[in-house]
């Protein structure tokens, strides 16, 4: 089978076969292959409707809101932390696996705290570390699988995977919802989607392939810890990562709340979880085609700019319901854009059998900018009641990524525009 091979400006061979999509079997493998993918990032992306269970936990439990935030920051934690070793498990397991363990842990860490009695010990060990881990088993091998499916557009692969990814918030915000206006116990809906949720990315995981077997793959050396520390574009992605997805963390783990802070009504306040949820996953498609377009140095200092923007009009307090979410959708179609840009960054940089490895590294980032986005945006409105002052911080944080990436990326040769 014929390889395809792209030198990289960093130095390594990028070798994938070039697939015949046309071909019947292999057309019918891609549509099983996007489908299934799509799914297991649905459901892993559910956790981006945590805000909608923000108001029955602190009115059910007692919990405080800086005690939901870091629920749903230690959820991204240990999705970042996960993804540091499954790149390398999926190579020894292989992809069906490897996404079956996903499935089985965010099963279980749901199952957990739906026994919990809103004691949030059990909640954190059950969402936070088994339901994140869960996430970045699934995560991880659907991501890498569909850019070796689609080696010739690393940008709309990317956005493909990471799309379904952000879209989990938007079904699972619109099933929750009235069945919480229904009164129905928050500890009963975690037991529902641990239930649901997991026979259907058990389901995904058993449906997934690779496009070709490792052997029609010429064995790849993973680059070492001690390179990447050395290349001064692995920490600019980092920070920058870091800085683009603070924002956009801190919003949607407190959407909700700030909505109504700001005189939104509580029905637009909810659908402003949904608009959010769908600028998310349908930026995550734009931007991987941007990418593609106009490469890396472009689209992510164009993004991080928005973003800036974008969290400085929110800083206005919009009281129109209108208004309110057609920002919340345009926030969402920017923030969408991390999740496309970085991976397809360090699959351009380092070459895409690379990706599986060096991108969770990166994600580390992620996972910082997960626990102190949310919990900022918490502990501040704990202390100050409003939100002003998060928003702030977070325009500042990513104004700061904007910088770090223009000055010092631009100063290292790149293989995109």
């Amino acid at each position: 089978m014929k390889l395809i091979t792209d030198k990289t400006d960093y130095g390594y061979a990028e070798k994938s076969p070039a697939l015949p999509l046309k071909a019947g079997g292999l057309k019918y493998g891609v549509i099983i292959n996007v489908l299934a993918s799509v799914l297991i990032m649905c459901c892993a992306g559910s956790v981006y409707a945590w805000s909608i269970f923000v108001a029955p936990l602190k009115s059910s439990f007692g919990l405080s809101t800086a005690q939901t935030q870091l629920i749903f920051g230690c959820i991204i934690a240990s999705f970042s932390i996960t993804m540091l070793f499954v790149g390398r498990i999926q190579l020894k397991l292989g992809i069906k696996i490897t996404t079956g363990i996903g499935a089985a842990l965010f099963s279980a860490g749901y199952l957990l705290a739906s026994f919990s009695g809103g004691n949030v010990v059990l909640i954190l060990l059950g969402i936070s570390v088994l339901s994140g881990a869960g996430m970045g088993f699934g995560y991880v091998p659907v991501l890498t699988n569909l850019v070796k499916w689609f080696p010739g557009h690393k940008g709309l692969a990317t956005g493909i995977a990471v799309a379904g990814f952000g879209s989990g918030a938007i079904l699972l915000s619109q099933i929750v919802q009235p069945i919480l206006n229904h009164g129905m116990a928050v500890t009963g809906i975690f037991r529902a989607i641990g239930i649901i949720y997991g026979v259907i990315f058990l389901a995904s995981a058993l449906l997934i392939s690779a496009p070709f077997s490792e052997s029609q793959v010429e064995a790849e050396r993973p680059v070492s810890i001690r390179v990447l520390a050395r290349d001064r574009r692995f920490w600019v992605l980092c920070y920058t990562f870091f800085a683009g997805s603070f924002a956009g963390l801190m919003l949607i783990g407190n959407l909700k709340p700030l909505g109504l802070t700001y005189g939104i009504s509580s029905q637009a306040a909810g659908l402003a979880i949904v608009l959010l949820s769908v600028g998310n996953a349908a930026g995550r498609i734009l931007w991987g085609q941007v990418y593609d377009k106009i490469g890396g140095k472009r689209s992510v200092a164009i993004a991080l700019a928005l973003v800036t923007v974008l969290m400085l009009v929110l800083l206005a307090g919009i009281s129109n319901d209108a208004a309110f979410l057609a920002l919340c959708l345009i926030l969402g179609l920017n923030y969408g854009a991390n999740f496309v840009l970085y991976a397809s960054d360090v699959s351009n940089i380092y070459g895409i059998p690379q990706l599986g490895i060096v991108y969770p590294i990166i994600s580390v980032a992620y996972g910082v900018s997960g626990i102190v986005g949310p919990l900022a945006g918490g502990f501040l409105f704990d202390v100050t009641k409003h939100y002003s002052i998060a928003i702030i911080l977070s325009a500042a944080i990513c104004l700061s990524g904007l910088a770090v990436y223009v000055i010092f990326m631009n100063r290292t040769a790149r293989t995109d525009k």
